[in-house]
């Protein structure tokens, strides 16, 4: 395996995503237990995961599609902050900063997956 994980700045960013997002929402309102709350859950954990997942890989091209899964999930997620707030779960200037942080990590897979892409470039 190429990549470590835990070697990678976007991981350790998507890890106190995670945190963060477990956190926020367990203050959710109860009847949310199996809707948003767990959307969003989900949602922050398969950024992560897929990125684990396509480190673990054997090729790069691998790597790029859960990368693009990993992409997926951090756009899902910043709609659903989006959509805290709409339902008066966040306050504006909490959805703004999660809703930054999602973007700077999406920001970072798609420059890990394009620095693939030009890696793999034939000659």
């Amino acid at each position: 395996m190429k990549h470590n994980f835990k070697e990678l700045h976007v991981w350790t960013r998507t890890r106190k995503l995670v945190r963060e997002v477990y956190q926020m929402t367990a203050k959710y309102p109860k009847e949310e237990r199996f809707g948003i709350t767990t959307q969003m859950r989900r949602a922050a954990l398969s950024i992560s995961l897929n990125l684990i997942e396509g480190t673990g890989r054997t090729s790069d091209k691998q790597l790029q599609h859960f990368l693009d899964i990993a992409l997926g999930s951090a756009k899902e997620l910043q709609g659903l902050f989006i959509h805290s707030y709409d339902l008066n779960f966040l306050s504006l200037r909490a959805m703004e900063n999660y809703e930054k942080e999602t973007i700077e990590i999406q920001k970072m897979l798609f420059g890990f997956r394009r620095s693939l892409m030009h890696n793999n470039v034939e000659v």
